[in-house]
């Protein structure tokens, strides 16, 4: 195939001007994506009066941002966003195009990359660059898409050899949000929005949204309890521990399929990924899912009865035995701590 092009683009979501923590993560990422190609970093933005969205991600690094700034474009809607998007990738053929795995990126991604017929992989874990001989060939600078893959048991690199543009989504929270020491001295390329018919296809008639109560990404501790502890009843523990604390309870889906907490409190590969400065695992087995989801905090306790759960690979420290005696041990230590 030609030559491809090097250019990073990445998809900036926003809601009534506020920049989703996902896109700047994708930036982030980006950036040293395209430090490696050799290539540039772009953002693309559309929306309504989001020009000072466009300013922030000179911060993490853009170098231009593709603005399509109209007042039709104020709420996300599929036909619009998706059509502006795929003349966009059309035209200018970006080597890699990152958006996030939210339930916008998910409807934007797959609509984008099957019309362009670019390749795209969901949920990535990992975006690396590097050569690679696929059957005869010789392929420099693929973007190599790491995932989980057949219910966790391996993890797939993915390619897409013989496509202009590479896609991929990644979940909230799995890369880092690196802002620069100083913003990048950006331009602004101010793209004219052009009315289709299309577009009326589907109209908003109300919204009605309502705000995470629960913010896992950032807590500094966070004791999350696992199918392992048997019971509901014996979940309760982890309430106690994460009390005491002063950290947030969390689950594996295991633990979340069981009922024993509730799923926007799910910490893995289908959940939220965090990086807090303590995370005790209790009663979880370490499924590479979770272990996606929690892997780099800062700290990782592990407690679990099973000497050899994938869990203790990743743990600082591990306690083999029963979660129902330690725990108490756990509070009674601490508490005697604060007296």
């Amino acid at each position: 195939m030609n030559q491809r092009n090097n250019d990073v683009w990445v998809f900036i979501e926003q809601r009534s001007g506020v920049p989703a923590d996902v896109s700047f993560e994708l930036l982030s990422k980006g950036r040293k994506l395209a430090e490696t190609l050799q290539g540039k970093l772009v953002a693309v933005l559309l929306g309504s009066q989001v020009k000072d969205v466009a300013k922030k991600t000179f911060a993490f690094g853009a170098q231009e941002v593709m603005l399509v700034d109209h007042p039709s474009l104020e709420h996300f809607r599929t036909m619009p966003y998706s059509r502006i998007l795929i003349e966009l990738v059309e035209k200018h053929k970006p080597g890699i195009m990152l958006f996030g795995a939210t339930i916008t990126g998910r409807d934007l991604a797959p609509r984008v990359a099957s019309a362009t017929k670019s390749g795209l992989t969901a949920d990535c874990t990992d975006l690396q660059i590097s050569d690679v001989k696929y059957i005869k060939d010789d392929y420099k600078n693929l973007l190599l898409q790491i995932r989980p893959a057949f219910g966790g048991n391996i993890i797939a690199t993915i390619i897409s050899p013989d496509v202009a543009t590479q896609m991929a989504t990644v979940r909230e929270g799995v890369m880092r949000m690196e802002p620069l020491p100083s913003p990048v001295k950006g331009k602004v390329t101010e793209i004219n929005y052009t009315p289709n018919d299309f577009d009326e296809i589907v109209q908003i008639i109300e919204q009605h949204r309502q705000d995470r109560k629960i913010n896992l990404k950032a807590a500094p501790i966070i004791v999350a309890g696992g199918y392992g502890l048997g019971t509901k009843e014996n979940f309760k523990l982890i309430y106690d521990l994460a009390a005491v604390l002063g950290g947030e309870v969390a689950g594996s889906r295991a633990a979340v399929d069981a009922g024993f907490v509730t799923p926007e409190r799910q910490v893995g590969q289908t959940g939220v990924t965090v990086r807090p400065k303590l995370y005790i695992a209790v009663g979880i087995s370490g499924a590479i899912q979770h272990r996606a989801g929690m892997q780099e905090s800062n700290k990782i306790i592990a407690i679990n009865n099973d000497p050899e759960a994938p869990i203790f690979s990743v743990a600082h420290y591990g306690i083999v035995g029963d979660a129902a005696v330690i725990i108490p041990m756990f509070i009674n230590t601490f508490k005697q701590k604060l007296r």
